[in-house]
């Protein structure tokens, strides 16, 4: 007898909703294809056990849209912002091979 399989109840989703501190101006680059993105980083805070010393993330951000990269290129260092998007793992051709990286992609920015 052939095991049944599970029925998809749900819908795949990538959605993120981060907050954090912006550790460096954005800076805008042209992509050999003619887009615009502008990337900057953003320190997050982890949880972690009491006594423990402080921990943070530092998470690549990249915005794509027209209006993302201006509110992008806006933000101070140390400024609070509150990031909602997508993960996203970028692959380019690198003088040694391949390479990739993750990061994640701003749908919306705002300041907090």
């Amino acid at each position: 007898m052939k095991k049944k399989l599970p029925s998809h109840e749900h819908e795949a989703r990538n959605e993120v909703l981060v907050v954090g501190r912006v550790s460096s101006p954005g800076v805008e680059r042209q992509l050999p294809s003619g887009d615009k993105v502008v990337e900057f980083r953003l320190v997050v805070d982890r949880r972690t056990s009491a006594g423990k010393k402080r921990e943070v993330d530092s998470l690549d951000i990249a915005a794509w849209s027209s209006t993302a990269r201006r509110r992008a290129l806006s933000l101070k260092t140390d400024q609070w912002v509150e990031i909602n998007g997508a993960v996203r793992r970028r692959f380019w051709q690198a003088p040694s091979g391949l390479a990739s990286r993750w990061q994640v992609e701003a749908h919306q920015i705002a300041r907090i």
